[in-house]
């Protein structure tokens, strides 16, 4: 290779040729085999770029490796990479290969790549031209996402459950792979949960934290992309969770007024008809538990246990994600003044300082029922322990595990939506005084996909349910500013009353029921 800028930004010419470089050139060249072998990067097209590893130096400023263009990438030796500056800036190029060997040329990739490394401190990027990225986005020419749900692979994608729906965003093709960046770089903005950018009728873009990272997703995209095709090929929707049309006729003759009330409505007790539902989507407290048993029983398991967690797990990797979340949370309400918050120090300052502080938060966000991820997403950690070790048993209303197993017999999914995080719901339903009641449940919605009392939330709801029709979902609340907004996103609201429920506002207009067994 020709050193051409290596002085100028602080690389001296051993290092190019350094151990660091030669393994990542090395590991670019045997992915490229790899995935030649998958069909992502046949007749020289994509492409595959990585950061060089280095302990020693930031990640933002590390070099980077990327594979040439017009090549034939099975073929690829390690002295075939580009070396590439921080800031995209080529330091060293390959030599011409004999003819009839093209002459190496950086690809037009290199701006896309840089723009996952800018914006989302990738450390390496996969371009695919891979046929089922190809065909997954003629499926619906008008469509700008991508949508799947309810697919184990799913979890194989960063900040993704099984129950979650992936939303990867397509970008229209262009003449020259150079001109995307700018339609890129907006999907990124728009789309900050995403890894990956689909590019229409061409390929996709992959990135993730490591090579590791984004070759696993890779996988798993591709997976996802061809799932997609079969499902539809075969009349199912890979954005539905059920994967196909919810039924909506039970032939046995037990089951005719459910027949009657999912396909055409049913007369309520003034003799108006009410909808037909498809979904049904339920509060916790206050509507299938107590909120006794919230405010009683987890929240003060949660406070008086929460040092003790933070001891024992302290080093795990849950635990430091848990407390990455509550420290960016505290900096945010530090910075607005909120009462209660106390400054999260480093990891470097030590455990117990660490951990002094974040019980010190945690209390006063309990204190103040504050519904944030960080907060629920902890709680739900030391609930799980709680059930684990039977400290635990969770409460629902004695009417809640008829009407389940009713709706799930008669071909209604139910879903619970609760600013509990999903694992402290499933934890709550899995371990009841009734049993275990998940088998009933469709899945679990919590705030991540909203805030409860904006309307917003109930339309991504809708989206993810795959229901045309809003109004063919009931949701189930005891807060009337959660059926306020429900309602304004179309869908069905009935307020629940329980003991110990907040008093609603006079001439409300909702519906309202003191069982599940009216609804």
């Amino acid at each position: 290779m020709a050193a051409t800028a290596a002085a100028t930004i602080g690389f001296p010419q051993a290092y190019l040729e350094g151990k660091e470089v030669k393994e990542t050139s090395s590991l670019v060249t045997e992915l490229c085999r790899h995935f030649y072998t998958q069909g992502w990067v046949s007749g020289t097209g994509g492409s595959i770029t990585m950061k060089v590893h280095d302990a020693s130096i930031p990640k933002p400023d590390q070099l980077i490796i990327m594979s040439p263009s017009g090549v034939q990438k099975e073929r690829m030796q390690p002295e075939d990479m580009y070396i590439l500056s921080p800031n995209g800036s080529i330091i060293s190029a390959p030599s011409p290969k004999p003819y009839p060997n093209k002459p190496p040329k950086c690809t037009d990739c290199a701006p896309l790549f840089m723009k996952a490394y800018e914006m989302r401190n990738a450390g390496a990027v996969i371009h695919s031209h891979g046929m089922e990225s190809c065909l997954v986005t003629m499926l619906n020419p008008q469509a700008k996402e991508f949508r799947i749900t309810h697919m184990e692979m799913i979890k194989g994608i960063q900040g993704h459950g099984y129950y979650d729906k992936l939303v990867v965003p397509i970008i229209e093709n262009t003449a020259y792979e150079n001109e995307l960046t700018d339609s890129l770089t907006k999907a990124i903005e728009a789309y900050p949960k995403a890894t990956a950018v689909l590019v229409r009728n061409h390929g996709v873009y992959i990135w993730g934290d490591s090579w590791i990272h984004a070759k696993t997703q890779a996988e798993c995209y591709h997976y996802l992309f061809d799932a997609a095709i079969k499902l539809h090929q075969l009349g199912l929707d890979a954005a539905k969770p059920d994967h196909g049309p919810i039924q909506r006729h039970v032939h046995s003759q037990n089951h005719i007024s459910t027949k009657l009330s999912v396909k055409s409505g049913v007369k309520d007790s003034q003799n108006q008809t009410e909808p037909p539902r498809r979904c049904i989507v339920l509060d916790i407290e206050g509507t299938t538990t107590p909120i006794t048993f919230v405010t009683d029983v987890l929240f003060p398991y949660a406070r008086e246990n929460v040092g003790k967690h933070l001891n024992l797990t302290y080093d795990t990797a849950e635990t430091q994600e848990d407390i990455k979340l509550l420290r960016s949370q505290v900096e945010d309400d530090l910075r607005q003044g909120l009462a209660g918050a106390v400054a999260i120090p480093h990891a470097d300052e030590g455990k117990d300082k660490v951990i002094a502080a974040v019980v010190s938060n945690v209390e006063a966000m309990i204190k103040a029922d504050r519904k944030i991820t960080a907060l629920k997403e902890l709680q739900g950690h030391i609930w799980r322990t709680g059930f684990e070790c039977n400290e635990l048993k969770s409460v629902v209303f004695e009417d809640v595990a008829e009407a389940l197993e009713k709706w799930h017999s008669s071909g209604i999914k139910v879903y619970i939506y609760s600013s509990g995080s999903r694992l402290a719901q499933r934890l709550l339903f899995g371990n009841t005084n009734y049993g275990d009641l998940r088998k009933y449940l469709s899945g679990f919605f919590d705030t991540t996909i909203g805030n409860k009392k904006e309307n917003k939330s109930y339309k991504e709801i809708t989206e993810t349910l795959g229901v045309e029709d809003p109004s063919e979902i009931l949701f189930v609340t005891d807060v009337y500013q959660e059926a306020t907004a429900a309602k304004a996103a179309g869908l069905e609201a009935i307020i629940s009353i329980r003991p110990g429920n907040a008093s609603l506002p006079e001439n409300h207009g909702f519906k309202t029921v003191t069982s599940f067994s009216q609804i």
